[in-house]
């Protein structure tokens, strides 16, 4: 894949152990398994296609833990699934994500 083509690719990071349990990393944990992909992209790129992928945390984000993960430096948002059934929850998600 080129660099350029790398542009349009999103990555979703979850931990097998969170698949389908309810159970979500801690910031920390999310932070460091995402600034660890960052940091093979740039090796296989270079920091430029690093900062510019996309790469989000898919473990059972919800609207009150939402905050504290995309608030970290390479979490870049969130693969929402059974929250994004509750409006309000999601909305709580969405403006998490939008500060």
């Amino acid at each position: 894949m080129s660099k350029e083509e790398l542009k349009n690719i999103i990555i979703a990071y979850e931990p097998v152990w969170a698949i389908g349990t309810g159970k979500t990393a801690t910031p920390e944990q999310a932070e460091e398994v995402n600034h660890y992909i960052r940091t093979v992209i740039a090796k296989l790129y270079d920091d430029e296609a690093a900062e510019a992928i996309t790469i989000q945390y898919g473990g059972s984000m919800n609207a009150k833990n939402a905050e504290e993960l995309v608030g970290k430096v390479d979490v870049d948002g969130g693969l929402i699934g059974g929250a994004s059934l509750k409006s309000a929850d999601f909305a709580t998600i969405v403006a998490a994500a939008s500060k």
